[in-house]
């Protein structure tokens, strides 16, 4: 893990006028620190001052690992009891942050459990919002993350692959995603992934974030199959749109239009560009077509150590792009009640353009 991302943390606190930054079991802790902990009942905090050495307060059955941090971390424990708990905050806190301090803190991540428990160990610092420093960390990839997320998008698309041989009309939404998810572990995925796929056939498809169901696959479907895997915390995210067997041509109609999208939204990647103009050259196409209000989500979302991050790419966002910063361009359209496209893959800024990390056919492919 490269050395210098305590140090980048720094800058960005001083830059902020901060004194130090909180942080929760996650993806910004185990970037400084390589360390994965789960968020539950024993708290974990991360806690990185502008000046010495940062400090972990950990439950004691995690000491061990805590020990093995990335950054010379000095390390307190707490046993089952809560006065053990309150003390170690207490000196875990003791002489970090001056009286008035600002620490910066994740606010989608810091529950009011840690905030209490930081509120009586150090009652005169500031907890504030700092969504920005988390950005500006870890928006721009170094290569070795990028090449975790190339490898996860591989793995992604050989699952795919295999589950495919499998589908026939008849297998439900479940069982489709039951077998995807075997083949993601069996293609090498880490074991937690960017999230459960997602399988929508028929009306189903029409909702973008639907959850796979008992419905069973007819023929004249489209599918919808968006999924990812995982290696060493980076993620893959991708979406293919199906038919099985012949689909109404309207809906075939849209599937060429959002591939069309798709390409012109990666093709509108480079070093300068905005995340709204990219939405916008993808959006053009699908509202030029007439199907502008069947498009009604953002065209895509940073990708790496979580499935969404910055920098988000949609029409009211100014962020400049700049090489190393990873993100999906997914346009899609949706017919209520008929059925819905979206095709997803995975691009990389780069120092002459972009790269897209996913190359799994995009055209409308028949299958069961």
């Amino acid at each position: 893990m490269p050395s210098d991302r305590l140090g980048r943390l720094r800058r960005l606190l001083r830059e902020g006028n901060w004194s130090a930054a909180a942080l929760m079991p996650g993806p910004n802790l185990y970037y400084l620190t390589g360390l994965s902990f789960h968020l539950m009942e024993r708290p974990v905090l991360g806690l990185f001052p502008v000046e010495g050495r940062p400090r972990l307060i950990v439950p004691r059955l995690e000491q061990e690992k805590a020990r093995s941090s990335a950054v010379d971390a000095k390390v307190f424990d707490f046993g089952e009891d809560e006065a053990s708990r309150a003390e170690a905050f207490g000196r875990g806190l003791s002489g970090v942050v001056p009286a008035g301090g600002r620490v910066a803190v994740e606010p989608l991540r810091l529950r009011f459990f840690e905030l209490g428990l930081i509120g009586s160990a150090a009652p005169g610092i500031r907890l504030e919002p700092a969504d920005g420093i988390w950005a500006d960390l870890r928006s721009k990839k170094e290569p070795d993350e990028v090449e975790a997320m190339r490898r996860a998008v591989q793995m992604a698309q050989v699952a795919l692959e295999a589950a495919l041989a499998r589908i026939r009309v008849g297998m439900t939404e479940r069982e489709f995603a039951t077998e995807l998810t075997l083949d993601l572990y069996r293609a090498g995925s880490d074991p937690e992934l960017p999230f459960a796929p997602i399988v929508a056939s028929g009306p189903n498809s029409a909702m973008p974030h639907a959850v796979p169901t008992d419905r069973r696959l007819q023929s004249g479907d489209l599918l919808i199959v968006d999924w990812g895997a995982s290696v060493r915390g980076y993620f893959s995210d991708l979406t293919r749109t199906f038919a099985l067997g012949d689909v109404d041509p309207e809906l075939e109609r849209i599937h060429r239009l959002v591939v069309q999208a798709n390409s012109a939204g990666r093709d509108a990647v480079r070093p300068s560009a905005t995340c709204a103009s990219v939405d916008a050259a993808a959006r053009q196409v699908i509202e030029s077509a007439g199907y502008g209000a069947a498009f009604p989500h953002r065209t895509g979302h940073g990708l790496g150590l979580e499935a969404h991050e910055p920098p988000f790419i949609r029409g009211d966002n100014p962020v400049v792009l700049e090489p190393g910063m990873t993100f999906t361009v997914e346009p899609g359209v949706y017919l209520s009640g008929r059925g819905g496209v979206r095709i997803e893959d995975n691009i990389v800024v780069t120092e002459a353009g972009a790269d897209t990390l996913s190359d799994f056919p995009r055209e409308l492919r028949r299958i069961g």
